[in-house]
């Protein structure tokens, strides 16, 4: 079984004195996305719900367009981590291969920076129409994604990402040292179950960065709540996606930054 935690000795200051005790953490390793033998990405990640870190980091970087492009993951422990063994069905396997090559260049031939460019600052999906919210829905959104975030609870060092649809509850929640990496942990784990992200919402305990928006745009949510703020960029981003960008959102109020039609201060509308 797969370590995401340890216990590690600590001296503690508290009320004027100290004692030794022992602290729990998250345990965080190495983990490679390999496509055809080839390690295409490493990330310092929380070792768990990693196939479904598979599928979301393949869909959210653009490396397949559908859940089904992706034939196998294999989890493949190292000393000093694991590799995700990702093997794709063969046309898109392909053009993985050949936009390596297309990206292969001389240190400081410019072309690759500008490529590096292109690929962070890439056009974000659009949504569709979505659902609508009460404002309570929200509230109880942020209220319901704790609880069922058991490595938080014994480390308060993760971040945690959760789905969740009004009259049902969260659906989903998934944790890691990394927010991005919470999110296509999230992102895999609805695709593998077939939970559509249009018929739901994305809550996320962290800032939120254009990635985070491109990420949930991926996933096909149309809205986004956050317990902490967003940057400028993503809020043009959100705009342009069509996404509800919902920040602040701690149990007592919030604030839509986009898209605010999702958010029905009362049932008729």
């Amino acid at each position: 079984m797969t370590v995401v935690s340890e216990r590690k000795p600590a001296l503690v200051f508290a009320d004027g004195s100290a004692k030794s005790a022992e602290r729990a953490v998250p345990a965080e390793v190495a983990i490679a996305m390999s496509y055809r033998g080839s390690s295409h990405a490493v990330m310092m990640a929380t070792p768990a719900d990693l196939v479904d870190f598979a599928y979301g980091f393949s869909l959210t970087e653009g490396i397949v367009g559908s859940a089904v492009e992706i034939l196998e993951v294999d989890v493949v422990p190292f000393d000093k981590g694991i590799d995700l063994q990702i093997t794709l069905a063969g046309d898109r396997s392909d053009a993985l291969a050949a936009r390596r090559r297309s990206m292969a260049g001389p240190v400081g031939c410019g072309l690759c920076g500008l490529e590096s460019i292109d690929a962070a600052m890439r056009s974000v999906l659009r949504v569709g129409d979505g659902f609508t919210l009460r404002p309570q829905d929200v509230n109880a959104a942020v209220e319901a994604l704790f609880p069922q975030q058991p490595l938080f609870a014994e480390t308060r060092a993760v971040h945690g990402t959760g789905f969740y649809r009004p009259g049902e509850g969260m659906l989903v929640v998934r944790e890691d040292v990394g927010r991005h990496n919470a999110l296509d942990k999230l992102v895999g784990a609805l695709v593998r179950q077939g939970i559509e992200g249009a018929t739901g919402a994305v809550v996320v305990t962290s800032r939120l960065s254009v990635e985070m928006i491109q990420k949930t745009a991926t996933a096909g949510a149309t809205v986004l709540i956050a317990i902490s703020n967003p940057t400028a960029l993503a809020i043009d981003t959100a705009e342009a996606a069509g996404i509800t960008l919902i920040a602040t959102a701690r149990g007592d109020g919030f604030s839509v930054y986009t898209h605010a039609h999702r958010v029905k201060v009362r049932d008729n509308g």
